[in-house]
Parts: structure tokens; sequence; C-alpha cells
């Protein structure tokens, strides 16, 4: 999956400097760490050679906080490292987010990296598992919830050569199914929860979703390379029972916007994903 650049020492462009407040810091990158550029001035604890934040990351976190542009209080499930909460944190600078982990070494880096930015106040990660059905019992419901599900069963690829990436990218703790039953058991009413998946399993997410009684509002592709056939699907979706009786959507997904491309067919960054990093706080540099 494409990797965002991560280095903070991109040179300005016409005076433009990385935007939002300046994290306290003061925690130390420990042997087999990288500090890395993530939202503004914001950085991400990250293993050198583990799971790293990538695309599939800052759109979740994008493409719902463009939906659900101003929630109280969000949720990040199966969360890692953190990525997806630190930007929907910036993004929404008054929102509370509470986020579950079930790797006790991917939620160390998140803490540090909640540390490191000053946001102990307003992020809160817990251990646990997502499919658990007394989870976040005293914290929802939630305005906003995002999840970045792993793609594939158990056997039908290759395991990540790192184990803190085995979890990232197969179905060991949970399909998108279960992340669809938790958000719809934790969703306030008129909620949103936003999640991506690839966009040759589109027909899979949607059945997860309409199983789980929640109704796709949104859907938007991410294209990786112009005229390569894979890439991801980002959604939307709230509860059935919150909306009208005569809410009118087509079967599929109702409103279906111009995909996201990646890399031109020559290799160079396309404007639409410079400006989905711009939006969250990355140098607009192509």
């Amino acid at each position: 999956m494409p990797r965002p650049s991560t280095s903070d020492d991109t040179p300005a462009y016409k005076g433009w400097t990385r935007p939002g407040p300046v994290p306290p810091g003061g925690v130390e990158v420990e042997p087999g760490e990288t500090l890395d550029g993530l939202s503004g001035r914001w950085r991400i604890f990250q293993l050198q050679k583990g799971n790293r934040f990538s695309v599939d990351d800052l759109v979740t976190a994008w493409y719902g906080t463009t939906w659900c542009p101003s929630p109280g209080r969000i949720a990040d499930l199966g969360s890692g490292i953190g990525s997806v909460a630190l930007v929907a944190a910036w993004r929404c600078p008054g929102a509370v987010v509470h986020t579950v982990e079930a790797q006790e070494q991917s939620l160390r880096l998140a803490l540090k990296s909640i540390r490191y930015n000053g946001q102990e106040g307003r992020i809160f990660p817990r251990l646990g598992d997502l499919r658990d059905p007394t989870l976040f019992a005293d914290e929802a419901p939630f305005d906003l919830i995002l999840g970045t599900p792993p793609y594939w069963p158990e056997g039908h690829r290759l395991p990540a050569a790192h184990p803190q990436s085995v979890p990232a990218r197969l179905e060991v703790r949970g399909s998108i199914a279960d992340y669809a039953q938790a958000a719809a058991r934790l969703l306030a009413p008129g909620g949103l929860f936003a999640c991506v998946f690839p966009n040759d399993q589109r027909d899979r997410a949607l059945a997860a979703l309409r199983e789980a009684g929640l109704l796709c509002l949104h859907r938007r592709e991410i294209v990786f390379k112009e005229g390569e056939p894979y890439g991801l699907d980002v959604f939307a979706a709230a509860r059935r029972q919150d909306l009208p009786e005569d809410f009118e959507v087509r079967a599929q997904c109702p409103e279906v916007e111009a995909p996201v491309l990646i890399r031109r067919a020559d290799g160079s960054v396309d404007p639409a994903i410079a400006r989905v990093r711009l939006a969250v706080g990355f140098p607009p540099g192509l």
C-alpha cells in the first residue's frame, strides 16, 4: 500500500509552513523506532520495520471528518499505532477521541505519539477487542466512528514479515463485518461510520454495512495508479434506523464521487491526492 512521505524536511513552498499547534515533544525515540511527520507539526512514533501508517489511514480520517466535520466524540476501531485517531483529532480540535487496539506494542507507540503531541487530555487509547460487546460501555455513543479493517481472511494472502503488521493485513481479530457491527452498536443517532476497503471487494464491504443495519451514504474510490484497476474505496455510512422511512438511496451506494488518483501513468503525484494531503496538514508540493 502506498506510504505518504513522512519527512519534516520538505522545502517550504512559497513560504508555506506546517499548520496547526506546535507539539510539546519531550518523548524519546527508542532503538528500532522512527519519529515521523504526520498532520501539520504533529509527529508519530513507528517501528522502523513494523506496521507504518499509509494512505489508507490518511484517506479514512480525511473522508470521515469531511462528511462529519464537527464531531464531539470520535471512536477509532482497531486503531493500531494511532495514525487515524491522530489525524482525526488534528482535523477536529474540539473532539474527544477514544480508541481500541488489541496489540500491546502498537498501543505503546500510540501512547508515545499522544504524549509527544500533547493530546493526553482528549485522546484516550485502550487495549481491547473491538468485538467485545461491552466495549466503550461508559463512553458511547459517538458522532463519528472510524475503521481501517484488515482486507483478507487468514490464508488468502501471505502474512506480513513483521508480526505487528499481520493483524493489519489479515483478519486475525475480526473482519469488516465485525467493524460494521461494532460501529452500528456504538454510533449516536445520526452518527457516521467511515471505513476503507479494497475496491475489488466492494460488494463485500457494502454487504457488511447492510447486514449491520448501516446505509452507505457516500463512497469515493482511491486509485493507486492511473490505468491500473486495484485501489481502495472509502465509505461513509449511517444507521438505517436513524434515517427517514422514505429516504431515497440507490441500492449500491448513492453518491459516487470522482475518484482520487494518487499517481499518474508517468509516476508523478496527481493533484487530487495532493489536495487530500493538504487537507490533513501535509505540504502542498507535488
